[in-house]
């Protein structure tokens, strides 16, 4: 008897969100975990002071990467002076560090002055310093969703994360004002889990003026991100996170995917 192989349970609930955003009518988008920090924090308007550039926040790696486009550096510059008030320093941005947020893919789109509309998506792995343990890893992964549209609203984007949270079987959405650096008005994002209540899903909110003054695009936009290993373990009833990357066969024989609307 041989028994009938199977994709790892993990890979099967990242292949289906995957699915589930190109149904949206998103594009999935791509870049390397190996960044430099003008798109991981300078183009989405982090201070070079901001504490996630701390060793604690992020992993440095040594070198220095490489920036073509003066105009685009230049208006990033202005933005920073003028804005937080203080000498910004082209070197700082050229550092190399292991991605902490795919909000880095999404600023690299932007980097690209792309022409609205456009709607796309990333799921890729994030690198943070962490003690490992049943609810951490010191690398997880990420889904950042970017519209950039003529009259985008922050009414469309709340419609939008409902149809996402809807499509994965989360039919009860709440949302909460909150900060983040890059967007204004900002959103956090509760869905509500049998068994456990309301839980934070993911962040969200209307692209800064500034970010778009940056790559010089007149269109509204609004971005969100959220954290999949957290949201798998709600969604497969796991407890401790490691879980997600399991080798035993035969568990993973007797684990099954189940994400869809009609749950």
């Amino acid at each position: 008897f041989y028994p009938i192989g199977k994709k790892h349970f993990f890979k099967e609930f990242l292949e289906r969100l995957r699915d589930l955003m190109r149904d949206l009518g998103f594009k999935e988008v791509y870049s390397d975990y190996v960044e430099i920090e003008f798109y991981n924090f300078d183009l989405l308007f982090q201070a070079q002071d901001h504490p996630a550039r701390e060793i604690h926040d992020s992993f440095a790696i040594s070198g220095k990467g490489k920036l073509t486009d003066e105009k685009l550096i230049e208006r990033v510059k202005q933005i920073h002076e003028r804005g937080w008030k203080y000498n910004w320093d082209v070197n700082i941005s050229m550092r190399l560090m292991l991605r902490s947020q795919t909000t880095a893919t999404t600023a690299r789109v932007l980097a690209s002055r792309p022409k609205p509309p456009i709607r796309v998506f990333t799921i890729g792995k994030v690198f943070r310093p962490d003690s490992i343990d049943a609810t951490h890893l010191i690398e997880f992964h990420q889904l950042d969703g970017l519209v950039i549209e003529d009259n985008f609203t922050f009414r469309d984007l709340l419609g939008t994360l409902k149809e996402i949270f809807n499509g994965i079987g989360i039919k009860e959405i709440r949302f909460k004002p909150a900060y983040f650096p890059f967007t204004e008005p900002s959103v956090e994002v509760y869905g509500k889990i049998e068994g456990l209540g309301w839980v934070e899903m993911a962040g969200a909110g209307l692209l800064r003026p500034e970010i778009l003054e940056a790559v010089e695009i007149n269109s509204s936009a609004g971005a969100w991100g959220l954290g999949i290993d957290r949201l798998a373990m709600l969604l497969l009833g796991l407890k401790d996170i490691r879980l997600l990357y399991a080798t035993d066969i035969e568990y993973l024989r007797n684990r099954k995917v189940e994400i869809n609307a009609d749950n």
